[in-house]
């Protein structure tokens, strides 16, 4: 007779919910804080001293974390290691433009179409299967970025949207973050994993150094707790997101991580007075459903 195993107990907190599920909700909920804290530093503090902060952060938690293990810093596959983190660091900058330029709600809803331009990027690069589905969902992503933005040309008779330099620069975020993604899906074959992020925050840092150092602005009071609550909020995120990863279906997984975007309209409404209107809502939830949808076909 076989016996079943006994559940993994779910903790006092939200007692009935599966662990990897809380877990994606954590992760959830430090990532839309780590936005609120970069729109916050950005108001003053030019992007790239942000990035730096963020970088610099990860940067050390890397040499440490490979130096205790004994692994070595440079991995194998150097170039694509370099690749990979030129591609995260323009992905990162662009990002945090967006945060600063855009609504909380609305950056992190155009930083979600990364997944389709991800399907794309490995049909192109690793030969992955992409369906004529997938294109159309594409498309009906990239549909809801116009309905968000509803440039003058197709949309005359309405309330300008968002601004057009900005969500572009959020889709070219999108963009690059998509090429890192196939980038390490690559790497991963050979690489530690820790090396793979560890070049990602060793070119951001090396990166923002130069651009920061043109024009420096020396952070005041709230600014220094905001740039370091920025790196300590981002690793809480990732050690939330990876064991949620590892402990539940990576479809229903993607759907918790939803909820960024629920948690950063609400901090937008709280500190910030954004109000999404009809037409962003409306193409936020396009692009929610495309991406989505396309998660669910793998």
């Amino acid at each position: 007779m076989s016996v079943e195993p006994a559940p993994r107990p779910s903790g006092t907190l939200l007692p009935g919910v599966a662990l990897g599920i809380r877990y994606m909700a954590a992760a959830a909920l430090f990532f839309s804080i780590m936005s609120l804290l970069v729109k916050v530093a950005g108001q003053r503090l030019p992007v790239q001293e942000v990035v730096l902060a963020r970088s610099s952060v990860g940067l050390a938690i890397c040499v440490y974390s490979l130096r205790r293990r004994g692994i070595s810093l440079w991995g194998e596959r150097r170039w694509l290691l370099l690749a990979r983190g030129l591609l995260g660091y323009a992905g990162l900058s662009c990002f945090f433009y967006a945060l600063v330029h855009l609504p909380l709600a609305e950056a992190t809803v155009i930083q979600y179409t990364n997944p389709v331009f991800t399907a794309v990027l490995a049909a192109i690069f690793l030969a992955e299967l992409i369906r004529p589905r997938d294109l159309l969902l594409v498309l009906v992503s990239l549909g809801g970025v116009v309905l968000m933005t509803r440039p003058a040309v197709l949309f005359g008779g309405l309330d300008a949207g968002l601004d057009p330099v900005a969500v572009i620069v959020a889709l070219a975020g999108a963009v690059f973050s998509a090429g890192a993604y196939v980038t390490v899906r690559r790497l991963s074959r050979t690489e530690d994993p820790v090396v793979i992020v560890f070049y990602f925050a060793l070119v951001a840092t090396a990166g923002s150094i130069p651009l920061t150092a043109v024009n420096p602005v020396l952070p005041t009071g709230w600014e220094w707790v905001a740039l370091a609550g920025i790196g300590v909020v981002t690793q809480a995120a990732q050690v939330f997101l990876t064991k949620g990863l590892r402990e539940e279906q990576a479809g229903r997984a993607m759907a918790v991580g939803y909820m960024q975007i629920v948690f950063a309209a609400v901090w937008g409404l709280i500190f910030f007075a954004e109000f999404p209107d009809f037409w962003g809502g409306a193409g936020a939830l396009v692009i929610v459903l495309a991406t989505a949808g396309l998660a669910r076909r793998g």
